[in-house]
């Protein structure tokens, strides 16, 4: 994509959001940083990125956005094509974690993860996909995790949510294929951002309690990523690269920050994923309703 084009992202108040913001406003992309309460916890970080945006002269907006709220995403988004007419990439990057055995989680925060992590997506994609579809192109990026392709003990609902937006992003590429419009995943492995500091932890201790040293399991993963010397920053660049790479050749799922032996592994899988799926598909004889089809050039 060529670096004059829309991108909004949620979830900018810190992490990749925040960095992917700066990123991709000094590549001179015109950016809207989403986040919740800017007059209120986040109005330190809107501050500062409005401060950026006027101190280097970018292209670079903030707007309030609450992925569990539909009047909230329905007004981000209008203010956003109203201000800049277009929405060419949407980074679904808001979400956060909730740690702890799955037993000790309470049904009230199995929702409460599933609303932002999962339906805070659907929402963000039914409120741009229709501008997409007017313009004959688009990119919807979703960031996951590796946790998203594994589940991971001390991490399962965040598993369970990510599992779901990334059962989400591959069902949108295939339905989305022949409008022109993109959808991929990015798989970050382990790296120390505020997503730790920001993390939930289940409430009923009780349940935990009698797992024994298990229960041990959720402070180890804090310890371990604590540990990462991983920068944010290789994640924010492969997202450019994906954003930069040309339409319908982008492929559905990247890793990152993982090692070698762990990343073709997981490479492995996804490929494999892959292409069953595409074996379905031509199998039920859609193969050629799911096949990308780039915009008409003007």
């Amino acid at each position: 994509m060529n670096p004059t084009e829309v991108v909004l992202i949620t979830g900018c108040s810190s992490g990749f959001g925040r960095l992917m913001a700066e990123t991709l406003a000094r590549k001179h992309y015109q950016v809207f940083a989403t986040m919740r309460a800017i007059q209120d916890r986040n109005a330190h970080a809107a501050h500062e990125l409005r401060a950026l945006a006027e101190r280097e002269a970018l292209l670079l907006h903030v707007l309030e956005l609450d992925v569990t709220d539909d009047a909230s995403v329905e007004h981000a988004v209008d203010d956003a094509i109203a201000r800049a007419g277009r929405i060419d990439v949407l980074v679904n990057n808001a979400g956060y974690a909730l740690l702890g055995l799955v037993e000790s989680a309470t049904l009230e925060q199995a929702k409460r993860i599933m609303e932002t992590n999962f339906f805070g997506v659907v929402r963000m994609n039914r409120a741009v996909l229709p501008h997409m579809r007017r313009q004959g192109s688009g990119l919807l990026v979703h960031m996951s995790s590796v946790s998203g392709r594994m589940g991971v003990p001390g991490l399962g609902l965040y598993s369970a949510s990510k599992f779901a937006l990334e059962a989400l992003a591959e069902v949108y590429r295939y339905e989305l294929a022949a409008q022109g419009i993109d959808s991929v995943i990015v798989e970050p492995g382990v790296y120390t951002t505020a997503i730790v500091d920001k993390s939930e932890q289940a409430a009923d201790a009780s349940r935990a309690d009698a797992y024994g040293p298990a229960n041990e399991i959720p402070q180890r993963l804090v310890t371990s990523r604590s540990a990462s010397k991983a920068s944010p920053q290789e994640v924010v660049d492969l997202v450019v690269h994906l954003i930069e790479l040309p339409a319908g050749e982008r492929p559905l799922r990247l890793t990152v920050g993982m090692s070698p032996g762990a990343a073709n592994g997981l490479g492995g899988l996804n490929y494999i994923s892959e292409q069953l799926l595409k074996n379905l598909l031509t199998t039920i004889g859609v193969a050629t309703l799911t096949t990308f089809r780039s915009a008409p050039v003007d």
